[in-house]
């Protein structure tokens, strides 16, 4: 006689087991291995992870912690996110875990992980064919907070999925998915559910983080588990509304001696002030805009003060003041047939010798990549992304309404999203202001200038910072973070 077989639950995956009273068979065991075979199948391909003691370009055995894997999500998991867990240095028992989105969208993670706010950084010196070398950022975010840095949407960095593409690439699918990430990442990684749980990210995650943390926060009032215990979120130079953040580029221009005051004036009057919309735009308020184009052609709009560099492009380009985020330039391996490549007295530099970094064969199965899901890895990728949200402003009002923390920082010399759109928005959700506008320092020297509101929001800008700010200025973002994480004052 068959036994009979139950399915009991353990830890996410069925488990089977037979009934006391039964005798058991051939049969039966058989049937009892298939099942058992198949749940253990089911959960590794929902979370695979492995630790990383050695990484390629870096001398020694790391000295912090981290791990690296994959999460599935979506339909059947057919979608495989990959992140990078760091352990905070500090007290990872009891500091902050933060979910890191870098922008674009299609940007990799590791890009924020190598260039922003992660422990390791490549020496800047001229590749000579051997593989790029890999120091210590003294600056690292993880000194004070545990952060996951995930590749999303779907194809960005090691990411990939087996359904179609298209589907799995909109800024709904992304929420979607980042939610259901970090739910499983969670029940994976039980003892960091009591943690304090922020998001962040920067660029064009400023419309996607907003929606994630009032997704999780909907997701806890419904008892959905595991709960998380979400605090907060910050963001970077975060693109928040199309038309308000692009509409400001010319009088940041102006504001920053760009363009002359007669120009200015012209534009004003002739636009009346509405500078985006180009299609609706009369005949002289177009030729202005042309005059204007002429005027910062040459300008690194990620740094207006810093020299305008090559990507590691086929096709160099750089961000007109019509040019969305999602329309960044693609970055390629460089070949015989594509223009010169920055030099190394370029900030892009650092982009190049991370190409030749993360498709080192070596690199790849130190990260744990598997083999044959990733072709050549990119920075930032311009497959077919579908575009929903315009504006997060109403996302925010409604994080304040329900108490959470946030705090949004604006590197002042950004031309892609320029920091008096940030402000503008800001003022528009017309809350008091609780600490007047006033500098943030740095070892006695201004970081920045900030206010706070009464519904829990921190504003800073970054002097000198670019886009993006922790890029450009890591010491001041990292003192910063370190502040705000800790409930302090800037």
């Amino acid at each position: 006689m068959m036994s009979t077989i139950i399915l009991r639950i353990k830890n996410g995956a069925a488990v089977p087991s037979t009934s006391p009273s039964s005798s058991s068979s051939p049969l039966s065991l058989l049937l009892l291995l298939l099942l058992l075979l198949s749940s253990q199948a089911c959960s590794t391909s929902a979370f695979s992870r492995s630790a990383v003691t050695f990484l390629p370009g870096f001398q020694g055995p790391l000295p912090f912690h981290l791990e690296t894997g994959y999460v599935g999500v979506g339909e059947s998991e057919g979608v495989q996110l990959f992140y990078y867990f760091l352990k905070s240095d500090r007290n990872p028992k009891q500091d902050p875990l933060m979910l890191w989105l870098t922008g674009g969208p299609g940007c990799s993670a590791l890009s924020s992980f190598l260039f922003e706010i992660g422990p390791l950084r490549f020496r800047m010196e001229e590749y000579n064919g051997t593989l790029p070398t890999l120091v210590l950022n003294p600056d690292s975010w993880t000194k004070v907070s545990s952060i996951i840095f995930l590749d999303l949407p779907a194809l960005t960095g090691f990411s990939y999925t087996t359904l179609p593409v298209a589907p799995q690439r909109s800024d709904s699918k992304q929420i979607q998915h980042a939610v259901q990430f970090l739910r499983k990442w969670l029940t994976g990684h039980s003892e960091f559910q009591s943690n304090q749980i922020y998001i962040g990210g920067d660029s064009y995650s400023g419309l996607i983080v907003p929606a994630i943390a009032l997704e999780i926060s909907k997701g806890n009032e419904k008892s959905i588990e595991p709960s998380i215990n979400f605090q907060g979120c910050l963001l970077g130079n975060p693109l928040t509304d199309d038309y308000i953040d692009n509409n400001h580029r010319i009088p940041f221009a102006h504001g920053m001696g760009l363009i002359s005051d007669e120009l200015y004036e012209s534009l004003k009057s002739s636009c009346g002030g509405e500078y985006h919309n180009v299609d609706n735009m009369n005949e002289a308020c177009a030729g202005y805009i042309v005059e204007y184009g002429k005027c910062v052609s040459g300008i690194n709009y990620a740094q207006i003060l810093e020299p305008e560099c090559l990507f590691a492009s086929p096709k160099p380009q750089k961000f007109s003041d019509r040019r969305s985020l999602n329309e960044m330039p693609e970055t390629l391996l460089p070949s015989d047939s594509q223009p010169p490549l920055p030099t190394i007295t370029c900030r892009t530099y650092e982009g190049l010798l991370a190409l030749y970094w993360a498709n080192d064969g070596s690199v790849r199965k130190a990260l744990g990549i598997r083999q044959g899901t990733i072709g050549t890895w990119m920075p930032c990728i311009l497959t077919p992304y579908t575009k929903e949200i315009k504006s997060s402003v109403t996302f925010h009002m409604n994080l304040s309404a329900k108490g959470y923390r946030e705090l949004i920082y604006s590197g002042d010399h950004d031309l892609i999203v320029p920091f008096q759109g940030t402000e503008a928005w800001i003022k528009s959700l017309n809350y008091s202001i609780v600490d007047e506008w006033r500098p943030w320092l740095v070892q006695g020297q201004v970081a920045g200038y900030t206010r706070t509101y009464s519904n829990g929001m921190t504003y800073a800008t970054v002097k000198g910072g670019g886009h993006t700010a922790p890029e450009y200025k890591p010491k001041e973002c990292f003192a910063m973070f370190k502040r705000w994480i800790s409930q302090n004052p800037l």
